[in-house]
Parts: C-alpha cells; structure tokens; sequence
C-alpha cells in the first residue's frame, strides 16, 4: 500500500479518471485526494469478509471487485462488480452505518484503488460534488440489486441459466461452480440444468467450455 504524493496537484491528478461529479477544483474532492492512500492488489486477494470492520471509503481506479454473499449453508451468490471509477456501495453503508461487511470482496482482476480514511470522507461529505457521487453510485446500484432480487425470487432458473449462457457468447469458459455462484443457486442444480441441455442438443460441454449449438431454443427460454 503506497500513499499519494503530498503534492497537492500530483495527490489530486487521480481524480481525472473519475466521472463528472468529481471535480479535481472542488474543495470536497481535494480533499480525498490529497488524504487519499493508493492499494494495488492482484487478482484473487480478499480485500474484505464478512464481520470485518470498514475504516475507509474505496474508489477502484483500475481492474474489479466482486462482491458476493456467502450463506451459512456455503451457497454463494455475486451481487454486484466495482470496475474503474466507481465506488463500492457495500463499503459506503458500512461507513455511513458504522457497521462491519455483512459480505466479502476479491480482486477479480489486478487491481488499483484509492482508499480513503473514514473520518476524510465524513469530512468531504459535506460538499455537494461529493455527495452527488457517492449517493448517484447508491441509487444505480440499489436499483441492480433490486433487479437481482427479482431474478432469484421471481425467475425459473433454466431461464436464468440459458439467459447467463447467451449473455457470454458462442463459447463459456467457466466451471458449474463458478455459474452457480453467478446465478446465486447450488451447484447440482446447475449441473443437472446443463446436462439437460446437452442431452436436447443445446449445447456441447467439456471440461471448463461450454458452447452453445442452438441458440434458438435458449433464447426462447430465456424469454419465459
């Protein structure tokens, strides 16, 4: 973890990367930027876990974080992505609520961000630049995990799944763990889903790839 340049303009230059709301001739932004500390991580480290406590406010500025919800039985689900120049919703709450993550963070690919000490961002809070950013992040993502909700809740799962496998092209690398985690289901029924496509001649599997032969028939059940 290195920190920023103490040069005011070197310590805010950063911020050019982020959307519109934040403006580098701000006060509130300047002031990130200048207590702002820059993490680099590679892919596959927990960043954070569930009942771990939250002390900084987090702006990825390259790569991705998954965050997902692991449940007492083990089953897993991904609720949202962090990519380039936002900011984690999850992190945010925490912060606002003084409460520790109730899920666990990863680097999906290498990743830079700036981290942001809890007591600076109450601080730069109370400009409006600021505040647009953070709770405009908020509205767009509680309305994703909304729409999460409905597909879990609302949706048959053999439509979520040809759905997931049309979203991801002609060829999907990815084992039926790794699907079942995306699509917040258990692995067997994944499993059994898929198999039932090949057997139809939907698909093709081997180990690792699964390719879609008709599209046809996948698209028609992703629509139900």
């Amino acid at each position: 973890m290195n920190d920023t340049t103490s040069n005011p303009d070197e310590s805010c230059r950063w911020l050019n990367a982020l959307p519109d709301e934040a403006r580098v001739s701000d006060p509130g932004w300047r002031l990130i930027g200048r207590h702002a500390r820059i993490m680099d991580a590679p892919a596959g480290t927990e960043l954070f876990r569930a009942g771990d406590p939250c002390s900084h406010f987090v702006i990825v500025l390259s790569g991705c974080v998954r965050v997902q919800y692991l449940d007492h039985n083990g089953n897993e689900i991904v609720l949202y992505r962090v990519r380039e120049g936002e900011t984690c919703i999850l992190t945010t709450s925490c912060l606002l609520g003084q409460a520790r993550y109730p899920a666990q963070g990863i680097a999906e690919e290498a990743l830079q961000a700036a981290l942001v000490p809890m007591r600076v961002f109450q601080e730069a809070l109370a400009h409006e630049p600021v505040r647009a950013y953070v709770f405009n992040t908020l509205g767009r993502r509680l309305v994703d995990l909304m729409l999460l909700i409905e597909e879990v809740a609302f949706r048959r799962m053999d439509g979520r799944l040809a759905q997931y496998l049309l979203k991801h092209g002609e060829v999907v690398r990815a084992t039926h763990q790794e699907i079942a985690v995306e699509l917040g289901s258990a692995r067997e029924v994944v499993s059994r889903l898929l198999k039932d496509f090949e057997r139809k001649g939907w698909i093709a599997m081997q180990r690792r790839r699964i390719e879609i032969l008709e599209r046809r028939p996948l698209e028609e059940l992703g629509c139900d």
